[in-house]
């Protein structure tokens, strides 16, 4: 047998690698992590899901202040925005998280490789200049931003920026522009329209949130658009141009049309993001991408070449850091003669905004294409919580079989959504049918009771509409 450096060597420590390396190391195997990064963690947690949500949660009690919300519970104040503390109390999330991951790294002795890596042979990376061996090695490099053709993004300036540059800014912008109306966009958006900004979000489809089911889709734009997001649907951005502190986008229909020009204070472009490949020299492994830059990858997480393994963004699928969470630990698993299995047709999604949105399963379009589908709805302004809570915008929708009645699909945009959406997940990952879901107890008054109520209409027998 080879004698190798580590039996497992994760390149990347984001919340796919981190993982995969600290249950690798649990089951007996000699881990390092490769991270060129400062700091551990990956995009998620230095640039992306967390210090979005830390930005997400104070602009919510800024605009509660500010909107007359907090007046209707009885409390008077005058808010003030202090941007330097709400980025301060940001950077001290980002902080205590990714230095947990390190510490997590000591505790499970899992040796942090500082550096960039690029592999050598199927077996062999060099980082920066340095070669290690590995019996096993897993790709767990990440996405990063697409770029929009012809669209110059710079940080720096703060007037065309991606969505690492958008959670940055000195200063609220008057006018601000978000090319995409996916999950990142409406969040980053959500965030600086709640804090003083007139924002539009133009969108090449005729839907915000592609992917989402389509009655989700609708109830989340007339929401958005009720709190003042402007939309411009079915609309192309053909070219961006910086003037001084100006920002000027040409649009134009999707169909083909007359062009028009918006002005922004800040461009934020986000139409989505691409797997981390480049300076991998995945050739000299005996590797290559598909057509979308991905890693082709078995059930059990293996690439074409013995020994190598990929998750997370870089392989089909949702780029979604649970998801990657979840390979991380399958993949360690797999490696360590374990069963690791993900379920990936229950993988939940969510959208941070007020009110959250989150899905998990097939939309009821997909569970259509499918076969015959039963659909019971609740709305949150049905839900006593909700109801007490000031919060009754959304529903709670669930998909379910026709014939067996098991549970296809749960869909719901309300305030605490994303944490709804876990009880939905675990009745679909045992089999639930809608019937289960109806006859188990719910905590009164909790939001959840909306779901127990959804799932009592896919049988037309709601209690409380």
């Amino acid at each position: 047998m080879a004698d190798y450096d580590y039996d497992v060597l994760v390149i990347g420590s984001g919340p796919g690698g981190y993982v995969a390396a600290i249950r690798s190391s649990q089951l007996g195997l000699r881990t390092a992590c490769v991270e060129s990064r400062e700091t551990l963690g990956g995009t998620c947690l230095n640039v992306g899901c967390i210090p979005s949500k830390a930005m997400l949660h104070a602009s919510e009690y800024f605009d509660a202040a500010r909107n007359g919300t907090f007046a209707k519970l009885g409390i008077k104040v005058t808010p003030e925005l202090d941007l330097p503390q709400m980025h301060a109390q940001r950077l001290d999330a980002v902080k205590q998280l990714t230095g947990g991951i390190a510490f997590l790294f000591k505790k499970n002795k899992v040796e942090w490789l500082k550096g960039r890596a690029g592999f050598v042979d199927a077996h062999t990376v060099s980082v920066d200049g340095k070669t290690y061996t590995a019996k096993n090695i897993v790709i767990a490099t990440g996405s990063s931003v697409t770029p929009l053709p012809g669209v110059e993004v710079n940080n720096a300036q703060q007037i065309v920026v991606d969505s690492t540059g958008a959670l940055e800014l000195a200063k609220v912008p008057a006018r601000m522009v978000v090319i995409g109306g996916g999950v990142i966009g409406l969040e980053l958006g959500s965030i600086w329209r709640r804090l003083g900004a007139n924002v539009t979000c133009v969108e090449f489809l005729d839907q915000i949130l592609p992917g989402f089911d389509g009655e989700i889709r609708k109830e989340a734009n007339r929401i958005f658009k009720k709190q003042g997001i402007e939309f411009k649907l079915s609309t192309k951005v053909t070219g961006v141009t910086v003037k001084g502190k100006i920002a000027t986008l040409t649009v134009e229909p999707a169909a083909g049309g007359a062009a028009e020009t918006i002005d922004a204070d800040c461009v934020l472009v986000s139409i989505g993001r691409r797997p981390n490949t480049d300076g991998l020299a995945l050739d000299k492994a005996g590797l290559s991408t598909n057509v979308r830059g991905q890693i082709e990858i078995d059930h059990r997480f293996k690439t074409v070449v013995p020994g190598i393994w990929a998750i997370g963004d870089v392989v089909p699928g949702p780029m979604l850091a649970h998801k990657a969470e979840d390979e991380g630990i399958a993949v360690a698993e797999n490696i360590a003669g374990l069963t690791g299995i993900v379920n990936h047709d229950v993988i939940p999604v969510v959208v941070y905004t007020w009110p959250e949105i989150a899905g998990v399963g097939l939309t009821e379009e997909a569970a259509k294409a499918k076969g015959e589908v039963k659909v019971g709805k609740f709305p949150m302004a049905g839900n006593s919580r909700a109801k007490t809570n000031h919060e009754p915008d959304g529903f709670v929708k669930i998909i379910a079989d026709a014939k067996t009645d098991r549970v296809l699909g749960v869909w719901i945009v309300a305030v605490p959504a994303g944490a709804m959406i876990a009880q939905a997940a675990q009745a679909m990952e045992f089999g639930a049918t809608s019937e289960d879901i109806a006859y188990t107890c719910h905590a009164h008054p909790t939001h959840n009771e909306a779901i127990k109520e959804a799932a009592m209409a896919v049988t037309g027998k709601p209690i409380h509409i």
